[in-house]
């Protein structure tokens, strides 16, 4: 499997160009909140989503100012979501670090994501970018109802298999679809083939969250969340519910009534995984995942066959296969 370096060959440079370009949009001359973006901007991660950007412009044209724009705007709503996340799961580690909200409390934390998106709708506004605007904050309000509707479900634990992939497309995909679509948009690629990028966001984006799913069964929670989060927090993930879907009755209220608990001990959790496991929960998530996968290298096959094209389905493959 290709590694993140040899993925990023054919736009190292435009990644290279996009940190500072990054960095220097985002200085504010007021000292806390500069050292507030300061710290989140270590958090970087992998930076898959302005890859996403750079790679699918580049598949069409000729990379420009434009797609600078898309990835900057796309990563600042992007940090924006995670710095809330933080505030409304009450997490106190991100990627290793401490969150912003367990060393500044919720208001600060709150406030850098309000100042987030605020720059983010004044670089589109500022750079005429109105194309790249309606698709970001299209992402941002499926982004809000998916987790609305995931808040929902996990109250009531009645999602079924139509609800599980309207909450993972809107919660997770939206943001991918925005990086492929605002990517192709930049160098002004024909309406046809935006739309083939809409659906190559909407599978990577699916297919990643199945791997996020299959995460919270690894031994030891070693792959960057501690194991059976999901499950006390009560999320419904793909596992889970084609587990539930498989049992009898009487196991099915068993593991409800499990679910239902506020606190879960330790034993709580090993019962429910040793049900996922013993009902084909794993199986079925990875080969939904695969499938996913196959969607969307299928959609890369119609596209202009060069090296972008190429780290595409490399970046495919290693999302699937990433162990945090």
């Amino acid at each position: 499997m290709a590694d993140l370096q040899s993925i990023k060959a054919p736009i190292k440079a435009e990644m290279d160009e996009f940190h500072p370009f990054f960095r220097n949009f985002l200085r504010s001359g007021t000292r806390l909140l500069d050292l507030l973006l300061f710290y989140v901007q270590k958090q970087k991660g992998k930076q898959i989503r302005p890859m996403l950007v750079f790679l699918t412009a580049k598949l069409y044209g000729t990379v420009n100012e434009h797609t600078y724009h898309a990835a900057a705007l796309i990563e600042l709503m992007h940090t924006a979501s995670l710095v809330h996340d933080d505030v409304v799961d009450e997490s106190d580690k991100r990627r290793g670090f401490w969150s912003v909200n367990a060393i500044w409390k919720n208001k600060v934390a709150v406030l850098l994501g309000d100042y987030l998106l605020a720059r983010g709708l004044l670089l589109a506004v500022n750079k005429s970018e109105h194309r790249q605007l309606e698709i970001v904050s299209r992402a941002v309000e499926d982004m809000s109802e998916g987790e609305l509707l995931q808040i929902e479900k996990a109250r009531h634990l009645n999602i079924d298999n139509q609800t599980y992939f309207d909450v993972i497309r809107k919660k997770t995909a939206a943001l991918m679809i925005a990086c492929t679509t605002a990517g192709a948009c930049s160098v002004g690629a024909v309406e046809a083939d935006v739309e083939r990028m809409e659906r190559l966001g909407e599978y990577i984006g699916i297919a990643f969250q199945i791997r996020d799913d299959l995460f919270d069964y690894e031994v030891n929670g070693i792959f960057g969340k501690p194991a059976g989060n999901d499950l006390r927090e009560r999320k419904i993930t793909l596992p889970l519910m084609h587990a539930l879907q498989n049992s009898t009755p009487s196991e099915r209220r068993q593991m409800i009534k499990i679910l239902r608990q506020n606190v879960k001990t330790d034993a709580d959790i090993d019962t429910l995984m040793n049900f996922v496991r013993g009902h084909g929960g794993i199986e079925h998530a990875q080969t939904v995942m695969a499938e996913y996968v196959e969607k969307a290298k299928a959609v890369l096959a119609e596209t202009p066959d060069n090296a972008a094209r190429q780290s595409l389905i490399d970046l495919i493959d290693y999302t699937i296969s990433r162990k945090k």
